[in-house]
């Protein structure tokens, strides 16, 4: 079907195999009864089991967590989508308006959700391609070259990433330190300071290779960092409401170096 036949067969109707909810009586949740079957699970496993429709075991499930309140919760209003947080507190919008704009945000090309996905899709790829007889020093090359960087190494203003050590402590006790990507993603660190490139992997890559080892596609692991950035959003959005409206980091007019026409003439 084309044209409005696709829209008329789906009037009043929509197919779905996520959920319903039947007032007065129950949810079903992905095939599930939210309230009998689903009702004993930590809500990071609810939000796996939602993304997927698998369970995870605690340990793997106390590693998502950890990624998240690790490597994604710093409450400094500088960050990038932090200051959205932040300047919605200022300009007293609600929380919801301000969190919901700097996650909207937080899908930035240099920072957040997109070096995330590239950096496990770049994992599929090199695993494939070493799989298939390829040398990791010529992918690395072809990468550098291709895009002039690898999504989840090097980092702007430090080279150190003080997420990796305790995010990979919290991986190793909980038995996840050997992984097949994991691993990967400490050889091409490698790689890199074998050919002379002064780069580390940051916070990105090493996330991504533990996604990956859990068995998490490109997709998944999008969706379940979506809210990621979360708590470290809300002490900003907090801590700027409560102080004296539109004190957040002011920029007075006469520093801005402004070159466009000049002012006009009401003569």
């Amino acid at each position: 079907m084309n044209g409005p036949s696709k829209l008329i067969a789906s009037e009043d109707q929509w197919n779905t195999q996520m959920g319903l909810v039947f007032p007065g009586k129950r949810v079903v949740f992905r095939g599930k009864d939210l309230f009998r079957d689903l009702k004993d699970l930590r809500w990071m496993e609810l939000l796996r089991y939602g993304i997927t429709g698998r369970f995870f075991d605690p340990k793997q499930i106390r590693l998502f967590e950890g990624i998240w309140s690790l490597g994604t919760s710093y409450p400094d209003p500088r960050i990038w989508n932090n200051r959205i947080a932040s300047l919605a507190g200022t300009s007293r919008s609600t929380a919801t308006l301000g969190i919901g704009a700097a996650i909207a945000i937080s899908e930035a090309t240099v920072y957040g959700r997109g070096p995330d996905v590239k950096a496990i899709d770049f994992f599929f790829r090199t695993k494939r391609a070493l799989d298939n007889g390829e040398i990791l020093s010529d992918i690395v090359r072809n990468e550098l070259e291709k895009y002039r960087g690898i999504a989840g190494y090097a980092r702007p203003f430090v080279n150190d990433d003080e997420r990796i050590k305790p995010v990979t402590e919290l991986a190793t006790s909980l038995g996840f330190g050997n992984g097949n990507y994991l691993g990967l993603a400490y050889e091409v660190e490698k790689t890199l300071l074998k050919l002379r490139y002064r780069i580390k992997m940051n916070a990105a890559a090493l996330g991504a290779a533990l996604a990956a080892d859990q068995g998490l596609s490109c997709y998944e692991y999008y969706l379940y960092l979506t809210p990621a950035f979360i708590g470290g959003m809300l002490p900003c959005y907090i801590e700027a409401a409560g102080k004296e409206e539109g004190t957040f980091l002011p920029f007075a007019c006469d520093r801005i170096e402004y070159i466009g026409p000049s002012n006009r003439s009401w003569d």
